[in-house]
């Protein structure tokens, strides 16, 4: 089905990439990155401008250098990222180690814990959490709370820190462990939810391409139809009953493909008892039955057009209701066949004894007509076993000849009667069986109605759109309108010693064969049947 809202991607059912990708992983670190590297410019400008009034001379330029050096690794954590070397995991530990010993030097630097430096580092935690969604998140808030306590005792020896503020170095410990934690759980839901929507995603995509893959060789035409009347999806049924071709990843709206579909499209809207109705479409030369589904759970969104062509479905029908009649003649013609060779092998016998010489005519009537009914169940015997067939590549001009020859024999006429145009190289795939009986039916009726003049039976053969094509006309009256689109129905017949199944057994042997036979009125008012050949490819 064509999708006219977006191209159509590969087949999703082997798509099992995880939602986690490292390309997300990646990217993620790199914006960690970015915030380290404002916080990295911020103290820099900070120390630099107002180092002098906040802290002490050596404090200052302390302070100055380490946010100094702390800038220069982020930088270096830039480059590697954008390497992608070494692995995530490992950038992303060297990352908040970095920073847990930065913010640490920067607390001592800054006047010790009662500063609240150690603050950035939770929110380094918080993403660390984020990023890495697994419990070394934990780890990291131990390192930290490590680095604090550290910080505060080596204060306490070197600048005598009050050893109270231990309490303050806990309690901001314990909130590194908290947020690490939080992160941790917080992670955990959003890996599953990302999980759950991939899965859900993938399972929408398959049930999508299920959809489109079963409605791409839907016979009937299907076309999906937002509110506004555009077109977003089609299929090639409806593109040949539209005699419309829709732009791949375009978007074209119903009245552009056909005015009268889309007046009632919108009729129907107005009144939903308007839908499944039957018409001629102008791109169409079958009636056609249109029909609106609309799509609708919370509120109106559009419809699917169905287009189903009438001629297909009661084609279809006849062709369920002739399966029916031919299994049902050929077991009636297979009881029959043993009565009738009775009926004639005794009428043979009485012929043959002493008689009144005036019984002899109804003696050749019951033969003739025992024969003729012999002739019927033979033909539609030879209908049910169509499916025993052998598809062999066939030379169409020699064995046009042999068929020619034989009929020239058979019916005593010249063999001027018939013009053979057909290529030395042409060849079909056909039973050969089969279509001596095909080409003898058409022969035979073409000389039986022909002037039998020289050149009154033509057979041709030609290539049209990559099919060849052999047609059989003639130079007789021709086919009457109303009988024409019964030629090809069983028992119908314009000869009263016909039995009307040639044409019809003729058919299904095309069929059979992937071939298709037709009727057309010729140039000089003749008949002429046309067989369309199907592949040369062997099966």
């Amino acid at each position: 089905m064509r999708d006219n809202s977006s191209p159509s991607g590969s087949f999703p059912f082997l798509h099992t990439a995880a939602p986690l990708s490292q390309e997300s992983l990646w990217r993620s670190i790199s914006f960690f990155n970015l915030y380290r590297l404002i916080l990295g410019g911020f103290l820099v400008l900070v120390a630099a401008i107002f180092g002098k009034v906040l802290l002490s001379e050596q404090n200052q330029s302390w302070f100055f250098w380490v946010s100094a050096a702390y800038t220069v690794l982020v930088l270096v954590s830039v480059v590697t990222v954008n390497m992608r070397k070494p692995r995530s995991g490992y950038q992303l530990a060297f990352q908040v180690c970095t920073d847990i010993v930065a913010i640490a030097l920067l607390t001592y630097f800054s006047g010790g814990i009662q500063g609240n430096m150690g603050m950035l580092t939770l929110v380094s935690l918080a993403l660390a959490g984020m990023i890495s969604r697994g419990r070394i998140t934990l780890l990291y808030a131990a390192l930290a709370s490590i680095a604090v306590l550290l910080e505060h005792g080596y204060a306490v020896l070197t600048v005598d820190a009050a050893a109270a503020q231990f309490f303050q170095a806990g309690v901001l410990s314990i909130s590194y462990f908290a947020v690490a934690w939080l992160a941790h759980t917080l992670s955990k839901y959003a890996l599953a939810s990302e999980k759950l929507a991939f899965l859900r995603g993938v399972d929408l995509s398959n049930m999508a391409e299920a959809n489109r893959l079963m409605i791409q060789d839907m016979p009937d035409g299907v076309l999906v139809v937002d509110e506004r009347g555009m077109v977003r999806q089609s299929n090639p049924g409806a593109e040949r009953l539209l005699g419309y071709t829709f732009a791949v990843g375009g978007k074209s709206h119903l009245s552009e493909c056909s005015p009268l579909l889309e007046a009632m499209f919108a009729a129907w809207r107005q009144n939903k008892a308007l839908g499944n109705e039957v018409l001629r479409l102008p791109g169409s030369d079958h009636p056609v039955r249109v029909r609106f589904l609309p799509v609708q759970r919370e509120g109106f969104w559009g419809a699917v057009v169905v287009l189903e062509d009438v001629q297909r479905v009661q084609e279809q029908a006849q062709q369920v209701k002739l399966a029916a009649l031919g299994r049902l003649t050929a077991n009636i013609a297979h009881e029959v066949r043993n009565p009738l060779s009775s009926i004639s092998y005794a009428t043979e016998l009485l012929k043959e004894q002493k008689h009144d010489p005036s019984q002899d005519r109804l003696f050749q009537i019951i033969l003739e007509n025992a024969t003729r009914l012999n002739r019927i169940v033979q033909d539609v015997m030879q209908v049910n076993r169509r499916d025993r067939l052998q598809s062999v590549s066939l030379n169409l001009l020699a064995r046009l000849e042999e068929v020619v020859e034989s009929l020239c024999q058979v019916e005593q006429v010249p063999r001027e009667v018939f013009e053979m145009r057909v290529d030395a190289a042409l060849t079909a795939r056909f039973d050969g069986g089969h279509f001596e009986q095909v080409l003898w039916n058409l022969c035979r009726n073409a000389l039986r109605y022909s002037q039998k003049q020289t050149g009154s039976v033509r057979l041709r053969a030609v290539t049209e759109d990559g099919r060849v094509v052999l047609e059989v006309s003639d130079d007789g009256p021709g086919v009457p309108a109303d009988a024409a689109q019964k030629l090809f129905e069983p028992f119908f017949t314009t000869d009263a010693g016909g039995t009307g199944l040639g044409l019809y057994i003729a058919r299904e042997l095309c069929e059979a064969n992937g071939a298709k036979i037709e009727y057309k009125r010729a140039p000089d008012g003749g008949a002429c049947f046309r067989i369309l050949f199907g592949s040369n490819d062997e099966h």
